[in-house]
């Protein structure tokens, strides 16, 4: 039997209470129509909650998060310039932070391998206050079944079971095909769902 795709929607959410994906595109916010992009500290203090969520949502781990927000944003200032409608900037700084968030993935598996990577998952850094128990207990075994996923694999599962992004958007933020997304999302399902006997 084919199991039903799982969709975590127990996490901490910085734009208001849990949710699933959905397909359906996402209007912008009109305070993030509002940002000019030539202010930076407005800048920061309108997106650094959102780039820390993402952040989070990938790593898993709070310790990295800081450093990571702080390289998007820094990262962000070369392209500022460029950018012509405020609109764009928040999508621009989520790309920016699933690259980041994607190599420190893939540098924390090479740390792994050579045996000098002892931190783990914080599950409570995920989970929505409201969270039962159980459900707490779950989503540290995904995050722990996550960590042995290829990075990209991972984090296009996270960003469209974890964060709830629509399907359509993961290409862009990955940087990669509509079909190589849906195959990382199969791949880290299937995994998933072998692990929890779900498959």
């Amino acid at each position: 039997m084919k199991s039903r795709p799982m969709h975590m929607r127990l996490v901490r959410t910085p734009e208001g209470p849990p949710q699933g994906p959905s397909d359906a595109p996402r209007q912008p916010a009109p305070q993030e129509e509002a940002v000019p992009t030539h202010d930076l500290d407005a800048l920061y203090r309108a997106y650094a909650p959102y780039v820390a969520a993402i952040a989070v949502r990938i790593l898993g781990r709070d310790h990295e998060v800081d450093d990571l927000v702080q390289d998007a944003f820094v990262n962000a200032l070369r392209g500022l310039a460029g950018l012509r409608e405020p609109a764009a900037v928040k999508g621009w700084l989520a790309r920016i932070t699933v690259r980041l968030a994607t190599r420190r993935l893939r540098a924390r598996g090479l740390r792994r391998f050579l045996h000098i990577d002892r931190d783990v998952y914080d599950s409570e850094l995920a989970c929505a206050p409201a969270a039962t128990a159980e459900e707490r207990a779950l989503i540290a075994e995904v995050y722990r079944l996550l960590d042995r996923l290829p990075a990209a694999d991972r984090v296009a599962w996270v960003l469209r079971h974890v964060q709830g992004e629509p399907l359509h958007r993961i290409p862009e933020l990955c940087a990669c095909s509509l079909s190589t997304a849906q195959r990382r999302l199969t791949r880290a399902q299937s995994a998933i769902d072998k692990e929890l006997g779900h498959g």
